[in-house]
């Protein structure tokens, strides 16, 4: 071969590899990337929630077929899809497609315990830009957080209590509970529970329950004190134990608990309830019904009760009974005495209580009973009747004064009955008539007080015993009585025998308040009214108190019976009693108080026995007043006032007040300042009255010339009574203090025969509640200032004679009061000297004298200017004329000159000495203690002023 032929051949072979590799090449450029990479389709994972990576199950691991060529047969990324997924995939070896999923941020399996997603692989595309990338499909991914034991169990309460009984082992006394904030089964659970305090009779179990492993003793132990601690199923203990106190409850016995012995009530506070905290314990039992009776004790009080302790005859005015009420047994005074020998009741806070005792009765005056017995008529009375006996016990009896022993009507108590006499019938017809009336009743002979009214309207009678009505058991008929013209004695606490001249059938017990009146009979309003009390048990059953109860009140209120099946209703109800007493001035002391209670089970019968509740309330002393008059105490006005028909004002600017005083702690902390005490504050308050005495000081009223007079239909209008004698005037009757004032501006003082009269004292004095409080005694006087003149005083001794020389005498001014001047007179024949010498001595004298107690009059007045009072006093002497005779020796008119020039003198100091004359020094006991007066004001200016300058003899 030749070299050309040599060269060429490697060429051609050169060119044909280079063709292949091409070919080879294009084939396999074309065969790149063919596959999608691929992934199971389903993975669970698990993930500790303070680890990151998770463990799947099978393990990611994404295969490619384009395996193994470079770029296309890896894998490059996996590719989460998903909101908020809180984890990354990422690949670990591309070649193998392995790869594996963690956290981003830190999980919590109490927030979340599992999570699903879908994850995709993708490889590595043609080349190393990642052009043409493959997608596997989308594969599911579950993955569970699990728990880290990272809490503590904690109780569900702060503490525990429990009452076990003595005695007893109860499957389980408490239970105690413990919770675990983590999420897992795991250690979330509690599975057991400890007692850490030692040495103590009690365990607990793995749920929480605790019970004595031996029987309690409550003498030994009263209480105990555990402290339990709680674990988790992953043995995690409690950060803090729990305490747990047991209380010992000794052997039940069936009681009332929770109430006061001693409950204190405060006058005027209202509505007080008595058992506020009171409850039942009956021992577990099961019952059916309970009963209970709670009872006021009074009858100590008053007349059963505290009542208001007016008169009778003002409580039937106040209850609104018809007027003309006649009262049988009124307190003694000056215009009703005859009740003054009866024994009274003291110890009943001035309650008006007579007591009889076997031996005792009043006759009332003729004329006090004026009951029209053809009329209806009622008779009411307050009786407390001693031991029964088998005698006839009267009560009032209207019989025979004389001759005869005929018992006209009468209330009489005979074997424990109640029986009322009345043989008058209107008509005098001669056949038989009801006579008799009988009511056989338990509280005739109960030796508690009761009150008794009798509707008479004939032939029927109504007899209400404490407001309930009663019909007689038996009515005994007879003739009535022949008409005579025998008078009738009405006798109280025993009946008079006429024929005999002496009482029989006598009273024992106390009696009160008996009144009788004819024309209307009472309605049951205002028996009711006469006989509520003041005090006793409420039970406001309002908001459902009471409910499916039974409740029931006596009329006095002082028994209350109460029945139900709820034991907590009833409690409720009990709890809601309180004691009322509405009086301003309640009686203080103690009122007992007591509950029976019964209680029965399922069987109807008694299975529980409750004790009694026995206490008291103790009413507090209250605040008593203080009743102040005061006014114009002094005044004098002229005769002409007194002898006028209006008379004189004796009372014209009286005040009554009526005053408390509390105590009032100073300010500051007396616990730690030990000197603050209290102070006394003293308060006004308004209250009523129900009588003021007007009472003459000195000589008793002459009613032929003075009396004491009022505008008895102003007193109507108010309610109010009036009664007057010799002694003076009594104002009776309820009303307010500024309606005793109205009234006693009203009273006048008249006197029409003055010439002898200088004076008049008089003293007042208010009550209220029977006596019960009493103000101060305020005393008035009045003076008479006299105008001297011949027309108005006619004697033959002031007379002007014509022989008495002319004498001209001036007088200076007596407070603003002019004398008049003398008449002339002319001369007197020497026969007649000496008598006219004493004559006009004495009259001399009694004029000076009349001056000086014009004077003193006029000072006292001027104090009561001063004082703020004003004070109306009139001097009128326009018609006062002085004569003087000049027919005197010259001893007796050196004599008399003297004195009267030591009069002026000590008239113009403002002084007075005890004897300025001899006639003075006997003057009355009643001026030298005006003097006294006078010389004790010595400092006040002199209003009245004697000048005898000028008068000549």
């Amino acid at each position: 071969m030749s070299p050309g032929k040599q060269c060429a051949a490697p060429t051609l072979v050169a060119w044909r590899l280079m063709l292949l590799a091409g070919l080879m090449c294009g084939i396999w450029a074309g065969r790149v990337n063919k596959h999608k990479p691929y992934i199971k389709t389903t993975y669970h994972g698990i993930v500790t929630e303070n680890d990151s990576t998770v463990l799947l199950d099978p393990p990611l691991i994404a295969v490619d077929k384009d395996a193994p060529l470079r770029y296309a047969g890896e894998i490059c990324e996996f590719k989460i899809h998903g909101q908020n997924v809180p984890f990354e995939a990422m690949v670990v070896d591309k070649s193998t497609g392995e790869g594996l999923i963690r956290s981003k941020e830190k999980l919590d399996c109490e927030l979340q315990k599992d999570y699903t997603f879908t994850i995709q692989a993708l490889d590595c595309g043609k080349g190393p830009d990642g052009a043409n990338t493959k997608k596997s499909h989308k594969a599911t991914v579950h993955i569970q957080v699990n728990d880290v034991n990272e809490y503590a169990p904690v109780f569900k309460e702060k503490s525990y209590k429990a009452t076990v009984s003595e005695g007893k082992k109860p499957d389980s006394i408490l239970k105690v509970e413990a919770v675990d904030a983590d999420c897992s089964p795991q250690f979330s659970q509690i599975c057991s529970y400890e007692i850490v305090t030692p040495d103590v009779p009690f365990t607990i179990d793995n749920d929480g329950y605790i019970k004595n492993t031996e029987k309690l003793d409550y003498g030994k132990d009263r209480q105990y004190k555990l402290a339990v601690t709680a674990y988790d199923c992953g043995k995690k203990r409690t950060t803090e134990d729990v305490l747990v106190k047991i209380y010992i409850k000794p052997t039940c016995k069936p009681r009332w608990q929770g109430w006061s012995k001693r409950i204190e009530y405060e006058p005027g506070t209202g509505s007080l309830m008595l058992f506020p905290n009171i409850h039942l314990d009956t021992c577990d039992e099961p019952i059916t019904s309970i009963q209970a009776k709670v009872e006021l004790e009074t009858n100590h009080i008053g007349k059963g009760c505290d009542r208001d302790t007016y008169s009778e005859k003002s409580m039937h005015r106040l209850c609104g009974a018809s007027s003309g009420t006649v009262d049988l047994l009124p307190p003694p005074s000056s215009t009703a005495n005859w009740t003054l020998g009866l024994p009274t009741d003291n110890g009943h806070d001035s309650d008006q209580v007579f007591e009889f005792n076997g031996t005792q009765a009043v006759k009332i005056p003729d004329g006090v009973v004026t009951t029209d017995l053809e009329k209806p008529f009622v008779i009411s009375v307050w009786v407390r009747h001693g031991p029964g006996s088998r005698e006839k016990e009267t009560i009032f009896c209207s019989a025979d004064k004389t001759s005869m022993n005929r018992h006209h009507y009468s209330l009489y108590i005979h074997n424990c009955r109640l029986i009322f006499l009345f043989r008058q019938d209107p008509s005098e017809e001669r056949i038989y008539k009801p006579a008799e009336f009988h009511w056989k009743l338990d509280q005739v002979c109960d030796k508690e007080w009761h009150h008794y009214v009798l509707n008479v309207e004939f032939p029927t009678v109504a007899l209400y015993v404490d407001g309930v009505f009663y019909d007689p058991s038996t009515v005994t008929e007879d003739y009535p009585l022949h008409p005579t013209q025998i008078e009738t004695q009405f006798v109280v606490g025993a009946c008079w025998q006429g024929g005999e001249l002496r009482m029989v059938q006598f009273f024992q017990g106390s009696l009160a308040g008996l009144m009788i009146r004819s024309g209307k009979l009472e309605n049951k309003k205002v028996i009711d009214c006469l006989y509520t009390c003041k005090e006793g048990l409420d039970l406001q059953v309002a908001d459902g108190i009471g409910k499916g109860m039974k409740i029931h009140f006596n009329p006095s209120q002082s028994q209350l019976a109460l029945e139900g099946d709820d034991i907590d209703q009833f409690e409720k109800a009990v709890q809601h009693i309180s004691y009322l007493n509405s009086r301003q001035f309640p009686t203080p002391g103690i009122r007992k108080l007591k509950m029976t209670t019964t209680v029965k089970c399922f069987n109807e019968e008694t299975c529980l026995t409750v004790p009694d509740v026995d206490g008291y309330i103790m009413v507090l002393q209250p605040e008593e007043p203080k009743i102040s008059l005061s006014g114009i105490d002094h005044f004098a006005r002229a005769a002409s006032e007194f002898e006028s028909a209006s008379g004189v004002t004796l009372f014209p600017e009286l005040h009554i007040i009526s005053t408390i005083t509390r105590e009032v702690a100073s300010e500051g902390d007396g616990e730690e300042d030990p000197t603050v005490q209290e102070s006394l504050v003293s308060e006004e308050i308004m209250h009523n009255l129900d009588m003021c005495e007007v009472k003459v000081v000195g000589e008793e009223l002459n009613q032929e010339q003075e009396n004491l007079e009022v505008d008895m239909s102003q007193l109507q209008q108010k309610g109010i009574e009036m009664s007057s004698s010799s002694l003076g005037m009594i104002i009776t009757g309820v009303g307010s203090m500024t309606s005793y004032e109205e009234v006693l501006h009203l009273i006048r003082y008249r006197n029409w025969h003055t010439v002898s009269l200088f004076d008049r004292k008089f003293k007042l004095v208010c009550s209220e509640l029977n006596g019960r409080y009493v103000s101060n005694e305020f005393k008035v006087e009045v003076n008479v200032i006299h105008s001297a003149s011949p027309a108005e005083h006619p004697n033959h001794i002031v007379a002007q004679p014509q022989f008495v020389h002319p004498m001209h005498r001036s007088f200076v001014d007596l407070s603003g009061h002019n004398l008049a001047n003398p008449q002339p007179s002319s001369v007197v024949p020497s026969a007649a000297t000496i008598v006219i010498v004493v004559c006009v001595s004495f009259l001399v004298f009694m004029i000076i004298l009349g001056v000086f107690r014009i004077r003193a009059a006029h000072q006292r007045t001027m104090r009561d200017q001063d004082s703020g009072k004003e004070n109306e006093m009139d001097w009128d002497d326009s018609a006062l004329t002085i004569t003087v005779n000049p027919m005197e020796t010259y001893e007796d008119q050196h004599s008399s000159e003297e004195e009267e020039e030591e009069e002026e003198e000590e008239s113009e100091d403002g002084e007075e000495e005890d004897d300025i004359t001899s006639a003075e020094s006997e003057s009355s006991e009643e001026e030298e203690g005006e003097q006294e007066e006078d010389q004790q004001n010595v400092n006040r200016q002199q209003q009245l002023e004697w000048d005898d300058s000028t008068l000549s003899y």
